[in-house]
């Protein structure tokens, strides 16, 4: 299809494609949001420990952030529609495992499935709009996209709670089949297939399979605390950085950190990402397991950050394009890490309004600050040529950050074995807070000494400045996800 004949986005062509790839991220995304959600009743109901909970959300994680930019070489190289409809379908027959999960073993190799699917769906989803609609109308779909992607970020907490309630944890994964459904339906009738002409002959597979590997070693070794598996995670990731710069089609291109502010703003990602995937993990564990709250009211706690997010994001971003983004990838992680500092307050019987709340306003007030200028400064610090690959290699190390700060922060804040003790999950979780505080003061340092205004003004339009997969993050590729 010409570029003449790609649909606007006013007409019915137009209107389908925005449904189907709006839908499918947010079946993605939401996903993680509610599963944090519904981790006390998974643990009560298989009869798991925490390292059962940490596995629960890394095992989606570990193959999502090892395969999304192998996921996005494969829709540039085979087909954009053809990759998305298939990691859908594999997202649904990976939820309907969960759903069916007699054991905790069971329901984590159902998560890794999971991710796998997720990492084929994810990274189409951007692609596609900007691929499929009239470029004079990919603005205005973008921020659609974004912002059904917000609305739906803001209701997932809230409806994943009272499906909870209602319907039991089985429900959160059977809810995906036919949300998928429809995605699918829509994406075979309505959506054009798309490659990118200019994608590698070859695709870099040992460069996917060894940090695949690596990351897997690094996890379980974190969670069961054996080192021999830690360092051999961290001789894979140097057997990775050597694969990709022999390359010559590498998975992460390491030209892209020759920029200094693009080295520096992930830097940043992986302190801050790693205190957020820490916060939201054990955050809804403390209000249930220690605070007495029920899934549907733990799930609402935690709205005014996503509502922070869709009023301030924005406003955050045109500033960061205008002066910079050094002022607030500083101020907005010092900012959120006051927000943590507050939320030990949080016990047996909690307030909401006292000893919940004002933490959490502060940590929505100070991401609100971080976010938009730290993905801004992400593809700011690249030609636009490179804008994809950049987006998507940030999200990757976002999501890595997550997993690791998942795996190892419970048994560094001394939160290990059954969930039967909320007085030793409570003293756990203030260790923990202060550790993530520490992670973004850390990463508020490190932009400090190192970030510098951008070579060009990034387009914040193409930026998904709003919730995904139970926190704000850097957006996935716009145009072309991975080489």
């Amino acid at each position: 299809m010409s570029t003449t004949e790609l649909p606007r986005l006013g007409s019915a062509g137009g209107r389908w494609i925005v449904l189907a790839t709006v839908l499918g991220s947010s079946v993605a995304s939401l996903d993680a949001t509610v599963v944090n959600i519904a981790l006390p009743r998974i643990g009560a109901a298989l009869g798991t420990d925490v390292a059962g909970l940490q596995w629960t959300l890394n095992g989606y994680t570990l193959t999502l952030a090892s395969f999304i930019l192998l996921g996005g070489s494969f829709g540039d190289r085979f087909g954009r529609r053809k990759v998305f409809v298939a990691g859908a379908v594999g997202f649904a027959v990976a939820s309907l495992l969960c759903g069916a999960a007699v054991n905790i073993e069971m329901l984590v190799a159902a998560r890794v499935l999971q991710g796998v699917a997720g990492a084929m769906l994810t990274p189409g989803s951007l692609a596609l709009i900007s691929a499929s609609i009239d470029h004079r109308d990919q603005g205005a779909a973008i921020g659609l996209w974004s912002g059904f992607g917000g609305v739906a970020g803001a209701l997932g907490p809230f409806v994943g709670g009272w499906l909870i309630e209602v319907a039991g944890w089985r429900s959160i994964f059977f809810i995906n089949i036919p949300l998928v459904l429809v995605v699918v339906l829509v994406s075979l009738r309505h959506v054009p297939e798309s490659r990118d002409p200019n994608a590698a002959g070859r695709i870099d597979l040992p460069g996917a399979l060894v940090v695949a590997v690596a990351l897997g070693a690094l996890t379980l070794g974190l969670i069961d605390a054996v080192p021999l598996l830690v360092g051999t995670g961290l001789l894979l990731l140097a057997v990775f950085v050597r694969i990709e710069l022999r390359s010559d089609h590498p998975l992460v291109p390491p030209s892209l950190f020759a920029s200094r502010v693009f080295t520096a703003a992930n830097l940043v990602t992986l302190a801050v990402y790693a205190a957020l995937g820490g916060v939201f993990f054990l955050l809804v564990l403390e209000l249930q397991l220690v605070a007495g709250y029920s899934p549907l009211l733990s799930g609402v706690a935690t709205i005014p950050i996503t509502v922070l997010m869709l009023a301030l994001s924005a406003p955050a971003g045109r500033w960061a394009q205008r002066h910079g983004p050094r002022l607030p990838m500083t101020s907005g992680p010092v900012l959120a890490a006051s927000g943590l500092m507050l939320l030990p307050r949080i016990g047996p019987g909690a307030s909401y309004p006292v000893d919940v709340l004002p933490g959490v306003l502060v940590f929505g007030l100070g991401l609100s600050v971080l976010v938009a200028p730290l993905t801004g400064a992400v593809i700011g610090a690249v030609a636009a040529s490179e804008a994809g690959i950049a987006s998507g290699v940030n999200n990757a190390v976002a999501r890595t950050a997550q997993l690791l700060a998942v795996a190892a922060l419970p048994g560094l804040a001394g939160i290990t074995g059954a969930l039967d003790d909320p007085a030793a999950f409570d003293s756990g979780f203030a260790v923990a807070m202060w550790i993530c505080a520490g992670l973004l003061l850390t990463g508020a340092l490190l932009a400090a000494v190192l970030l510098r205004p951008p070579r060009r003004k990034p387009d914040l339009g193409n930026v998904d400045c709003l919730p995904q997969c139970g926190v704000a993050g850097p957006a996935v590729a716009p145009a072309h996800s991975a080489r």
